[in-house]
């Protein structure tokens, strides 16, 4: 049997990877990672949507993270802004992915699953330099000499913009699921979120684009 592992945060992009996953392996398990994030709303709903696709969902402390990387997604006197003049975005957890993704690996190897699939993304991502695709590829080849295995790190997203991500979500025939059910909103907001935040502008502007071509199909 094909097992998998899905990184899974309970945001429009990790869910639409966990039905990505559901449709092409026998078995799937979630994992979500608590690292003080700002909103523990984050961890509340990727246990719901678990619950509710009915997925073995696994939740691990990293909150080393937030000791170690101070930032907005885990420290509310630090404000949530785009990087400017070449600079990260305030939202960059130094780390993160390559922590997640590791813990990921190794909780596969515990239940036997040689598939890890995770959210990032290339084409539409925030200037975060551990969603890039040689990051993940390079990783993949660190995990499999660490543990002497063969792992695979499957990134279904990495080269699509929002917009394709809505048209993914809708091929696999839950759009209005992850519409409606996941949290992107920076402020803890689900569904639409906020649309204030840079994570809200970058999900309607995709959900914006993708209605309008799809009207376009169907008129």
């Amino acid at each position: 049997m094909e097992k998998a592992v899905v990184v899974f945060s309970g945001g429009q992009d990790s869910t639409t990877c966990l039905f990505w996953a559901l449709e092409k392996y026998d078995e799937v398990e979630v994992v979500t990672f608590d690292y003080n994030q700002r909103h523990n709303e984050e961890i509340k709903v990727a246990k719901e949507i678990a619950e509710d696709l009915n997925v073995k969902h696994h939740v691990l402390d990293m909150s080393i993270l937030s000791q170690l990387a101070p930032n907005a997604l885990t420290r509310d006197d630090i404000e949530v802004k785009d990087g400017e003049n070449g600079e990260l975005p305030s939202t960059f957890v130094p780390g993160r992915n390559l922590m997640f993704l590791s813990f990921a690996t190794i909780l596969a190897k515990q239940i036997g699953a040689k598939h890890i699939v995770t959210g990032v993304c290339e084409t539409d991502f925030s200037g975060y330099p551990d969603c890039r695709d040689v990051f993940i590829k390079s990783l993949n080849v660190t995990l499999n000499l660490s543990m002497d295995d063969q792992f695979v790190i499957h990134t279904p997203l990495m080269w699509l913009d929002k917009a394709e991500t809505w048209e993914l979500a809708d091929q696999l025939h839950a759009f209005e699921y992850i519409r409606e059910q996941t949290l992107t909103c920076y402020h803890g907001v689900r569904g639409d979120g906020c649309r204030e935040c840079p994570s809200c502008k970058l999900r309607q502007n995709g959900l914006d684009i993708y209605l309008k071509q799809r009207e376009e199909v169907n008129s």
